[in-house]
């Protein structure tokens, strides 16, 4: 049971990291201030990074990546589309990005408490990707 908690608990961190990437990627180049910039990049490659890791252990136990929900990756990049066409400021880029982190926070708490019986490495990188998405909503608090 503790395997295959793991492996559910492991690939919901793939899509949930490949979510964030998608977004951040999604408002990455309308950015005018440098600090909201480095901000981004920054926990995009620490998104990047915890990524990688969750690659290797699900290849490492022989299951695939998991893709992100094609419709909540749609209705993400329709709201920024739309939100970006009404105001292309750094503030909207932080409203998006702070709604985006507390879904992500919300679904990752969500799995925890659903894969109770998850190895301790699978509850780490989840507690990790928490902890990512919560320090960039500190970090980007002052662009709202």
């Amino acid at each position: 049971m503790a395997a295959q908690d793991t492996i559910y608990l492991l690939k919901e961190c793939d899509a949930g990291v490949k979510m964030a990437v998608a977004s951040l990627n999604d408002v990455m180049e309308r950015v005018e201030k440098q600090e909201l910039r480095k901000l981004l990049q920054e926990s995009r490659q620490a998104h990047d990074i915890v990524g990688e890791e969750i690659h290797k252990l699900l290849d490492s136990i022989g299951t695939g990546e998991k893709e992100p929900n094609p419709i909540a990756r749609s209705m993400s990049a329709v709201k920024t589309g739309v939100k970006m066409g009404l105001d292309d400021s750094d503030q909207t880029v932080a409203d998006l990005i702070t709604d985006g982190c507390g879904m992500g926070i919300k679904s990752l708490h969500k799995y925890l408490n659903q894969y109770q019986n998850a190895e301790c490495i699978g509850r780490a990188i989840c507690r990790m990707l928490i902890a990512i998405e919560e320090q960039l909503v500190c970090d980007i608090k002052c662009y709202l």
